[in-house]
């Protein structure tokens, strides 16, 4: 039985720089060796293909959302259907891992029944075939060092946990913003520790523009961003990697160091963890952030009250 199964459902092999990338990213996972098992779910133009190619396993079928976009839910028990083992993790189809990955997930596990790892990753330009034999890391490395860019900790492009693990999930919709950070969120809600491996797995992000969505736009500019946020419970629901609670380093796995950015932080998230009150949870990140909380209300009001103002009858 495999450690780890690595589950992701990719763009399209349409656009030939996707297309790279992701069979770069899908390489560097089968180099990584016997501990883990890859699927591919879903039914994107090139998914197939590119399957066999690899000698990778695929599963077509997905719920979608009214746009086309598979569900997060749909996604996550395929992989626990499809796979035996004790850990899973999804993973963005543009990212390229390192032996590191498998190491973090394995130590983690040894000390935690339920967590959730969380991490950032390297941004890097890639435009060629990669080549993943021998000394393939220690170049990936040197070239991260040399032309790089370590990305913002607003979410991440992975998420190793237990297969028992967030079952009955809202219908949030793939490779739009809100989910990412949702899954944060609700880790901390269940009580399961959140480890931000940043320090320890070493991965790379392609860089890629957004071609492949309607228009051309960002994710999260796109009316299923704005979904996935109201079924997660609201803008509250947006964590980041500072709200982990542990880390991962060389050193091993300790608690999150409590720096006065950590403490208040925690402060506003605990009558929305610690209480699971929504209401309190606004009044608190009303108090920590009243210019933010002053232009969410008037926007809220603006909504609310607009059905209302068309219907008005107009003077005279």
């Amino acid at each position: 039985m495999t450690l780890l199964t690595l589950f992701t459902t990719p763009k399209p092999f349409t656009d030939p720089h996707i297309a790279r990338i992701q069979r770069n990213a899908l390489r560097s996972w089968q180099a990584l060796g016997t501990e883990v098992e890859i699927l591919l779910i879903g039914d994107e133009v090139g998914m197939a293909e590119v399957a066999r190619e690899l000698g990778i396993r695929h599963i077509s079928e997905v719920a979608r959302n009214a746009y086309g976009t598979p569900l997060i839910p749909a996604l996550f028990e395929q992989a626990r259907r499809n796979s035996t083992s004790p850990l899973l993790a999804y993973i963005n189809a543009d990212i390229i891992l390192t032996p590191s990955f498998v190491e973090g997930a394995q130590l983690v596990s040894q000390k935690m029944p339920r967590f959730l790892m969380v991490g950032q990753r390297w941004d890097l330009d890639v435009q060629e075939d990669l080549l993943f034999g021998l000394g393939w890391e220690a170049e990936l490395r040197q070239r991260v060092q040399e032309r790089g860019r370590r990305h913002p900790p607003r979410g991440s492009d992975y998420f190793i946990f237990p297969r028992d693990c967030f079952r009955n999930l809202p219908p949030l919709a793939v490779g739009r913003a809100g989910w990412d950070n949702w899954m944060i969120y609700y880790a901390r809600r269940q009580g399961w520790p959140v480890v931000d491996a940043s320090s320890f797995i070493f991965i790379v992000h392609q860089n890629h523009d957004y071609r492949h969505l309607p228009g051309g736009q960002p994710h999260y500019r796109l009316p299923e961003t704005d979904e996935n946020v109201r079924l997660g419970g609201g803008r509250r629901t947006i964590f980041n990697l500072i709200d982990a609670t542990h880390v991962l380093t060389m050193d091993g796995l300790r608690r999150a160091p409590l720096s006065w950015l950590k403490f208040w932080r925690e402060v506003e998230i605990f009558p929305l963890i610690y209480l699971r009150s929504r209401a309190l949870g606004w009044l608190a990140f009303a108090l920590f952030h009243p210019r933010k909380a002053y232009y969410e209300a008037y926007a809220w009001l603006a909504t609310v009250t607009r059905p209302w103002r068309k219907r008005a009858p107009k003077n005279g």
